[in-house]
């Protein structure tokens, strides 16, 4: 899928550099997950920070995500010993499932309190993750009150940085991380499809394009619900086809295709096409 792609604006060095220097001060790392994209959205950055630290993986936007491929990542993380947790942000008690999560994660650390003689400390965690992963909205959540802006782009953060959860649970958040660079560009492809990247890192058609061959040989079924198209052996002629039905024309009646494929990006990201997974565990079939 050609060259790597390579974006890394100087914030996110500056975060990095952050959670680098207050990791020293946090008992477990909780890190974010799209649960469409678990490959994509694991920041490798993280992995030579976060060392030896507890960590608990909380999938999120799980509500948009395709279950039987979810099922598949639950049994890979079960297989691989990893503490996760799925999370509908919307409906769970969020602050009571990840209170339970990080106490059975801090018993350790409790014992050695004990045997000092000390009462138990709050448990200080720290919350990571790519851009758009929902990490504002979770931290919402568990403050019962907005401290943090919640927009679907990348690069839009924030308000407080310590959230006191409850009297066991102090939480620091971070801003959200990429990598440096992408080797693998079909990574980069997922991650500007969920709103990771800024769109104009990749260029619009090749990202409609992308998709449309992936719903033609995952989701044939996506396109004729939401548009009534059933053939998807051509794109430009996927795009056509949603210019037509939505109305989007432009001088002397000429349907806009990129206005389309635009189109056909927002409402997938938004969750107008059904529940989506661009990424399977090998343990998914």
């Amino acid at each position: 899928m050609g060259q790597a792609i390579h974006w890394f604006p100087g914030h996110m060095n500056k975060a990095l550099n952050e959670i680098k220097e207050k990791i020293k001060l946090v008992d477990i790392v909780i890190e974010l997950l799209d649960t469409r994209i678990p490959y994509s959205s694991f920041n490798d950055e993280f992995e030579k920070i976060v060392g030896n630290k507890k960590r608990l993986f909380v999938f999120t936007k799980q509500d948009l995500a395709d279950p039987e491929i979810t099922n598949g990542w639950i049994k890979e993380f079960n297989e691989q010993g990893k503490d996760y947790v799925f999370l509908d942000v919307l409906h769970d008690n969020v602050s009571q499932v990840l209170s339970k999560m990080i106490a059975k994660l801090a018993v350790e650390k409790h014992e050695k309190e004990k045997a000092k003689g000390m009462k138990p400390q709050p448990v200080r965690t720290m919350i990571i993750g790519i851009p758009n992963v929902g990490k504002s909205s979770l931290i919402n959540k568990l403050a019962k009150r907005k401290v943090a802006g919640v927009e679907n782009r990348p690069g839009f953060t924030r308000g407080e940085q310590v959230i006191k959860v409850n009297n066991d649970f102090m939480l620091l958040d971070t801003p959200g991380v990429l990598p440096m660079n992408y080797e693998n560009k079909k990574k980069a492809m997922h991650l500007a499809l969920v709103g990771s990247i800024k769109e104009e890192i990749l260029p619009t058609l090749d990202m409609a394009n992308y998709l449309v061959n992936f719903l033609s040989e995952n989701y044939p079924n996506a396109l004729k619900e939401r548009f009534e198209i059933i053939d998807l052996s051509d794109p430009m002629n996927v795009f056509n086809m949603i210019a037509q039905k939505r109305g989007l024309l432009g001088q002397n009646g000429a349907f806009l295709i990129e206005n389309a494929a635009k189109l056909l990006l927002k409402e997938f990201k938004d969750g107008k096409l059904g529940r989506i997974s661009l990424e399977k565990s090998l343990l998914c079939l």
